[in-house]
């Protein structure tokens, strides 16, 4: 009978177990995985929408102004001096400011 029992005692571990494993990654995903595809998800639409003339902000934390744009290449224009024009990666790029609302 104390065989069956501590049989029984050992899977209902078990299942106990594996039950806050599968708790743990569900939580997991809820805070951690999920606001990380979401947030892909806007830098994405965000790169997309990209146009010439919209002013940005770049990883390093440098503002400019976007001059030409490529497949996955950007120029950009910095500062008021016109000769300071750097092509970078659109994934450098953290925000953009669209030219129509900086004109308001």
């Amino acid at each position: 009978m104390n065989t069956i029992l501590l049989a029984a005692s050992q899977v209902g571990a078990n299942f106990l177990s594996i039950g806050l494993l599968v708790i743990m990654f569900v939580i997991m995903y809820f805070f951690m995985i999920k606001p990380q595809k979401k947030e892909q998800q806007q830098k994405e639409i965000m790169l997309k929408e990209l146009e010439v003339g919209d002013t940005v902000l770049i990883t390093a934390g440098f503002y400019g102004t976007v001059i030409d744009i490529q497949e996955d290449l950007v120029i950009v224009e910095f500062g008021n001096n016109r000769n300071c024009r750097i092509p970078m990666q659109k994934q450098a790029i953290s925000q953009v400011e669209k030219a129509k609302d900086s004109k308001k």
